[in-house]
């Protein structure tokens, strides 16, 4: 039955705000200059690091026997994980290419 009570009222209304606010982001990405970029995915990085806390935080306050936040929090952690560690690793890369030759 809680299955069926994710899909009602404000969850609904959430649902449609995260909907929305993939295709406004992917717009808003695709028309970005490409010297932009670096910063943008700087503070990307620093958007999933706190992705990361707030997802921790749930996790540690969600009840032993609550799986569906249990897992919906792993794969908040595991997911912005990825994109910091990579993100960490573009920039990295990006920055490597105006350093000066020897």
């Amino acid at each position: 039955m809680e299955i069926l009570n994710l899909f009602s009222g404000e969850s609904l209304l959430l649902i449609y705000v995260i909907v929305i606010a993939t295709f406004v982001g992917i717009e808003v990405i695709n028309n970005i200059p490409t010297v932009l970029h670096t910063p943008l995915m700087s503070g990307s990085n620093a958007i999933s690091g706190i992705v990361i806390i707030g997802a921790t935080i749930d996790v540690l306050k969600a009840a032993p026997d609550d799986y569906f936040s249990l897992i919906l929090g792993f794969f908040a952690i595991a997911l912005a994980s990825i994109n910091v560690f990579g993100g960490f690793l573009v920039t990295d890369r990006i920055l490597g290419m105006f350093k000066k030759k020897k």
